[in-house]
C-alpha cells in the first residue's frame, strides 16, 4: 500500500505544470472532446509507466541493494532539482490525422518518454520492488493531475500557483531521496 500511495502522491504533484499537463490543456483546447483525450492519456500512461516500472524492477534485480539505495536516493534528489525547472511544450502535436484518441495516445506516450514522472516510475519500482502498485499509483497520479486539465482546459492553469506546486514536488522528491539514503522503509534489507 505504501508503494501505491507514495507513487500516486509523487506523480500527482510532480505532474502539475509538467509538459504533459500542458499537452492536456492544448489537446482539450484543440479538440474539445474530453473523454477520448482522457482515455488516450490513461492508455498511454499505463503502457509507458508499465514499461518504466518493468525496467525499474529489472534494475533492482541487477544491482546490489546497498548500491541501489545510493543510486535511488541520488536519483530522487536529482528529480527534486528537476521539479523546480518549469516545463514548456516545445511543439504542438501535429497528429490530428489519428483522431482525438490516437493523437492523445501517441503525443502523450512520446511526451512522457524521459520525463521526470517516467523516471520516477523507474526509481519507485526499483525502490519498492512492487511493480503493479507502483504502476497503478503513478498512472492514478497522472490522471489526478491531467483529467482536471482536460476538463477545465486552460482556465485551470490560472488557479494553480505553479511555482509553489513545483516547490512542493521538489520537497517531496528530496524527502523521498533522503529517506531512501537513510534506509527508511527499506524493503531490500539496508
Amino acid at each position: 500500500m505504501e508503494a501505491f500511495l507514495i507513487s500516486t502522491g509523487i506523480v500527482a504533484i510532480a505532474e502539475i505544470g509538467d509538459k504533459t499537463q500542458l499537452l492536456s490543456f492544448l489537446l482539450a483546447a484543440k479538440f474539445r472532446k474530453p473523454w477520448p483525450i482522457v482515455l488516450g492519456i490513461f492508455v498511454a500512461t499505463i503502457v509507458n509507466h508499465g514499461l518504466a516500472g518493468a525496467l525499474g524492477s529489472i534494475v533492482a534485480s541487477w544491482v546490489e541493494p546497498s548500491t541501489l539505495r545510493w543510486i535511488l536516493g541520488a536519483s530522487f534528489i536529482a528529480m527534486a532539482a528537476w521539479a523546480l525547472v518549469p516545463d514548456k511544450l516545445d511543439d504542438k502535436p501535429k497528429l490530428a490525422a489519428f483522431g482525438v484518441f490516437g493523437t492523445t495516445l501517441v503525443a502523450f506516450f512520446l511526451a512522457e518518454m524521459g520525463d521526470k514522472t517516467q523516471i520516477a516510475t523507474v526509481a519507485l519500482a526499483a525502490r519498492y520492488d512492487a511493480l503493479a502498485p507502483v504502476v497503478i499509483g503513478t498512472t492514478l497520479g497522472m490522471m489526478i493531475a491531467n483529467v482536471p486539465a482536460v476538463l477545465l482546459g486552460e482556465r485551470a492553469a490560472i488557479w494553480l500557483p505553479l511555482k509553489i506546486v513545483r516547490g512542493v514536488a521538489a520537497a517531496i522528491f528530496f524527502a523521498v531521496g533522503i529517506a531512501t539514503l537513510l534506509g527508511v522503509g527499506a524493503r531490500f534489507g539496508f
